[in-house]
This record gives structure tokens, sequence and C-alpha cells, in this order.
């Protein structure tokens, strides 16, 4: 058997930076067990599969295909920067001729479009809560050590918790700030948490980035993720509201690196706007 398969950085216009995120197109049916296979062999924080939802469906002329994302470890309900990753691969590989694709996920269905040389996500926007520090004390210690904590938020939804260090801090504070993130494991005891955001406030007068975050999701087998659209549908939600802005420009400021433009909705959705690299493109042979 013979798979289409790519590799895509999103939310970045240079190859090698961003999120890297393996894309199959799938032109037949997968046995379930492959997925994971091919998800744990590409070792990559997202591996997704596009597929077609009838026969007759084409790469280049349908509008709407099924998308599922898998961790090295597991499938995942939701992944960002795989969906701009698999847009990317429709529009600019396939040269889909649509305006608007959507993509039918565990999530509902979500929708990508072309605007100029970006591709913007129609994706959920989650609300996170107030968080009691006692119950996530060990976890917040074994994240961030003595530093000053300003705000702890929880996302029921997503199982992120959000932890907004003090705005004391400037961004360098954050990109160098060495994170055990394997430690989490044993130091989350409530079960409850399968993501942590890390996230300080930006420079927003003038041009600069409204937030800067770190994302880290060892629970899913991902000790640091570069550029996490998920993890923005969060953070979306709570510097929106924290700034009294609908559009605000974001930075992850992993390793890679990557910068997301968001347009909070009035429906309760969030557009996240952001470019890509198409680095690899073959075939899994097997």
């Amino acid at each position: 058997m013979q798979i289409p398969i790519f590799t895509v950085d999103a939310f970045t216009n240079r190859p090698f930076s961003g999120n890297p995120a393996a894309v199959c197109l799938l032109e037949n049916d997968l046995d379930e067990d492959l997925h994971q296979k091919i998800a744990t062999e590409m070792n990559l924080s997202e591996t997704a599969f596009i597929r077609k939802l009838k026969p007759g469906d084409d790469f280049t002329k349908s509008s709407c295909f099924g998308l599922r994302w898998f961790t090295p470890a597991n499938e995942v309900p939701l992944c960002g920067h795989a969906t701009l990753a698999s847009a990317a691969v429709l529009f600019h590989v396939q040269k889909n001729t649509n305006s608007v694709l959507t993509f039918v996920t565990l999530s509902g269905e979500l929708k990508a479009r072309q605007v100029k040389d970006h591709i913007v996500l129609d994706l959920p926007l989650y609300t996170a809560y107030p968080q009691e520090l006692k119950e996530v004390e060990e976890l917040i210690k074994a994240a961030v050590g003595d530093m000053i904590v300003q705000d702890l938020r929880y996302s029921p939804d997503t199982k992120k918790l959000l932890v907004r260090l003090s705005d004391t801090y400037q961004r360098s504070v954050l990109e160098e700030l060495k994170v055990g993130a394997q430690r989490f494991l044993s130091a989350e005891k409530t079960g409850k948490v399968k993501g942590l955001i890390l996230t300080v406030k930006g420079n927003s007068s003038g041009k600069g980035h409204d937030f800067y975050s770190r994302y880290f999701a060892p629970w899913y087998g991902v000790l640091e993720d570069p550029v996490t659209g998920s993890a923005h549908a969060v953070l979306s939600s709570y510097w929106s509201e924290q700034l009294g802005k609908k559009e605000m420009l974001a930075f992850q400021c992993s390793r890679r690196g990557g910068e997301l433009k968001i347009s909070v909705r009035d429906d309760g959705r969030v557009d996240i706007a952001g470019q890509t690299a198409v680095v690899l493109k073959g075939n899994l042979t097997f």
C-alpha cells in the first residue's frame, strides 16, 4: 500500500520553524490500528489523516473531508496546527479549488479558508475558569518553581490548565525557563489536567504581541509542543477578556516559535490564522 504523506511546518512562513505536522491523504479506509502506528512512526506532535467522506470525492474538487489527529501515543480531539497543515496540503499541493474547506472531526465541523498568504481556521472558543492553587500546587511547582503566578485557570472542555505568570516577567523569562515536563506526570494528582499552558502578557501598545505562551502535554506523549492551535482556543478567550480586545497577535515562544493572528468572534468561536511551509512530500509504503 502507498499513502501520500507530507510534512508541513505550521504557524510560520519559514521551513524548520513553527510546528511540524505530518499529513496523510487517504484514498481508501485505513485499518484502525494503522493510524496510530503511522503517527508513532512519524514521531511528530501530530499526524493528521484526511479522508474522503463518500465515493467520488476528490482532493482537488471536494470541499468537505473527514479529519483525525494522532500524537505518537494516542488520538486527540482537537489539533489546530495539524488542521492548518491539512488545509495547506489541500490548498497549496492539491490545488483544491474551493474557497472554504470543511473538516468533520471529533470537535465538530472545522472550517479553513485562505486569506491572502494566511490560512484562517474557524475553531471553538473555550472558557477557562478560576482554579484553586492548592489542588494543583505540586504541578505548578514542577513547572515554574518559585516564580510568581498571577492567575490560574482551568478549561474543563479541553482539560488544559492555564498558568499566567506575573506581568513583571518579560517574554525572555518565559523563553529561558527550563521546564522538565516529564515530572508533570507524577506531580499532577487531580487526574483532570492533560495540558499545561504557561502565558505572560505581551507588549500590546503598538505592534508587538499581545501575549506569549508555551505549552506542555506529556500526558499525550508531547513534552513541549512548538505552536499549539488548540491551546490558543483557550488563550484567546482568556486574553480577550483580560485585555478587552477581539483582535490579537500571539507568539508561542518555544525553541522553534510561531505566530498566530487571533480574531474572537461574537458567536462563541475564534478565527486563528497562520502561515505554512511544506517541507516534505513523499509516500508511505507498507
